[in-house]
């Protein structure tokens, strides 16, 4: 499996990919690309993928980050306290903080999502 390849353009400039779908099936269905691939504390990249029936993920940015939360795929369930949303595909949300919501896979096939963040105006780590 590889997972990430560099790729060098004619005009010299190196450029690293990540197949971030085999680094998430490694890493139980989510991986972040963030600091520690791309030594920036600024932004992240999160891609997931729920298994048919799977239940109980957390999207949650933490203190100090903001992440808009975009369905490739599927349709999942966002349940928080006794609030319960829908999400399809093509769909998306933002949250911000210590909001948490729970993702299920309410789909026959996989659920794909992917994430955006970064800190909160005047954060720093």
């Amino acid at each position: 499996m590889q997972l990430e390849l560099f790729v060098n353009y004619v005009y010299g400039i190196k450029m690293k990919i990540y197949n971030v779908l085999d680094l998430a099936l490694k890493h139980n269905g989510e991986y972040v690309l963030g600091s520690a691939d791309l030594h920036t504390h600024a932004c992240y990249f999160i891609y997931g993928v729920l298994n048919p029936g799977e239940k109980g993920r957390p999207i949650k940015p933490g203190k100090g980050h903001e992440e808009i939360i975009f369905l490739v795929q599927g349709e999942v369930l966002l349940r928080r306290d006794t609030q319960t949303f829908s999400l399809k595909q093509g769909q998306a949300f933002y949250l911000k903080g210590e909001e948490t919501y729970l993702m299920d896979n309410s789909g026959k096939g996989d659920a794909v999502y992917v994430v955006s963040g970064g800190h909160s105006e005047g954060h720093l780590h």
